[in-house]
């Protein structure tokens, strides 16, 4: 198979070899339309979904181009991970643009042994994320979703008052993870009297909350447990059935960070049984599956892994993706590259 460039009429950037083509990129992952032709107007993007070929097929075909990518656009939590596997079907790779903040679909290891330069999204979507988590923790709290549907099946008039929620302000809250999210999460909380603690690979001595190096100790020292760390072997289930009888039964868990966090088997039992009050989740285990258990209760509030989405932060990952892209193939630094091992 030949692949067709579908450029686009700005399409003047000229390959590496200076033979005046758009370099080639590899595009594992769906975009929207805007995102689509802001990549077709800088470079040849060779599109698994629209090339309708099965991933190894369609690899094959990329490494046999004439011009094969050097770099590709992959997606987080996505199902095709960037590893040996994909740089053996290309080896031309040298750059992986995640449209992630998180890096657990990248074999870091493997990119640096092969001289591979990894970005992520950086800080685009973290004020999103932040705002979301904060809008669950009030949500679950004072039970806004579960009262809205009260009134929608007309149960006011016949049961009367909806059950009172919880107050939000003053509350303690724990926070793993004290990236550039959770940050913004304290912040906002902090707005609300909130008293602010966490857990994170080491103390930021930069900021004024209590440190927990047991995640145990931190949430039974907390009403609110956020999560909003990396995954990664050390967090997978980093929240499991201990840390949730520690958080109690008065104890309300958030989840903004990857579903593996937290070991979804042992929230469910938690929550049946009244171990803790409620839950927040934009993640899950087996996205887009989600528990039969978990979407019948009603004091869990549940969203599809769309904390990062906004308007806003969809345009901004649309011109991050392509400036990262833009340094890599000018040989300039990038914008927000990814430590590797």
């Amino acid at each position: 198979m030949r692949f067709k460039w579908c450029g686009g009429a700005g399409s003047t950037m000229a390959s590496p070899s200076g033979a005046g083509k758009p370099p080639a990129v590899l595009l594992l992952r769906l975009v929207d339309p805007p995102f689509a032709v802001a990549l077709r107007e800088r470079y040849r993007v060779l599109d698994l979904l629209s090339s309708g070929q099965p991933l190894p097929a369609f690899l094959a075909a990329a490494a046999a181009a004439p011009d094969p990518p050097r770099a590709a656009v992959v997606m987080g939590g996505g199902s095709i991970r960037a590893d040996a596997a994909l740089f053996d079907a290309v080896p031309s790779l040298r750059c992986v643009v995640s449209t992630a903040a998180g890096v657990d679909h990248i074999d870091l290891a493997e990119c640096a042994r092969r001289g591979v330069v990894v970005a992520n999204s950086g800080t685009v979507y973290s004020g999103d994320v932040a705002d979301h988590a904060v809008g669950m923790v009030i949500d679950v709290m004072r039970r806004v979703s579960a009262a809205e549907r009260y009134v929608r099946r007309g149960l006011w008039p016949v049961q009367g008052d909806y059950p009172l929620g919880s107050k939000v302000s003053g509350k303690r809250v724990g926070i793993i993870g004290l990236g550039n999210i959770g940050s913004l999460i304290a912040k906002r909380l902090q707005a609300f009297g909130c008293v602010i603690s966490y857990n994170s690979r080491n103390p930021k001595h930069s900021v004024p909350y209590t440190y927990y190096a047991d995640v145990r100790a931190l949430a039974a020292d907390s009403d609110v447990l956020v999560v909003s760390c990396a995954l990664n072997n050390e967090t997978r289930h980093i929240v499991d059935g201990e840390v949730l009888d520690a958080l109690g039964e008065g104890g309300v868990l958030v989840n903004v960070g990857r579903g593996a966090n937290v070991d979804e088997a042992a929230l469910v039992r938690a929550l049946r049984e009244g171990r803790i009050a409620g839950a927040g989740l934009d993640v899950f285990e087996g996205e887009p599956k989600v528990s039969p258990e978990l979407r019948e209760m009603e004091n869990v509030v549940l969203t599809p892994h769309v904390a990062v989405w906004t308007a806003e932060s969809r345009s901004d990952l649309r011109d991050h993706t392509v400036a990262n892209l833009d340094a890599f193939f000018s040989g300039d630094p990038l914008l927000t590259p990814v430590m590797l091992p």
